[in-house]
């Protein structure tokens, strides 16, 4: 392992787990991307996810800032340059987003992310 500040990274690492614990949990009513577009309730939980896919990629741009980006390469499960770009598409193109796109990476990268990131924090501490 690098030279990097294991507390502060620990302590990002865990912001991610909760955000990705949080994304889950808000997602368990939606069965379709048109649950998020039917009514206002399925509006603000988009609006709710996005925010938490926005915090995790700037926590992962951050992450890579802190680790010299020597620490996520390391777990090749997680599509880590898609994961942060993913940040910047909600918070550049909102008006323009996709309900479709945010309900696959909720149905199938969430989980995964979370994982991941739990194993690296067992992994650090």
């Amino acid at each position: 392992m690098s030279d990097f500040d294991k507390a502060l990274v620990l302590e990002v690492l865990s912001q991610i787990q909760k955000s990705a614990r949080t994304i889950l949990k808000r997602f368990e009513p939606i069965q379709s991307a048109e649950d998020f577009t039917v009514s206002e309730a399925g509006l603000e939980k988009l609006d709710a996810i996005c925010m938490q896919l926005i915090a995790i990629g700037e926590s992962l741009k951050n992450l890579d800032k802190i680790t010299n980006q020597s620490l996520l390469p390391q777990y090749p499960q997680i599509d880590w340059k898609r994961a942060k770009g993913l940040r910047d598409i909600i918070s550049h193109h909102y008006f323009d987003l996709n309900a479709e796109a945010i309900y696959e990476v909720c149905e199938s990268q969430i989980e995964t992310l979370a994982q991941t990131i739990e194993q690296i924090i067992k992994d650090l501490s």
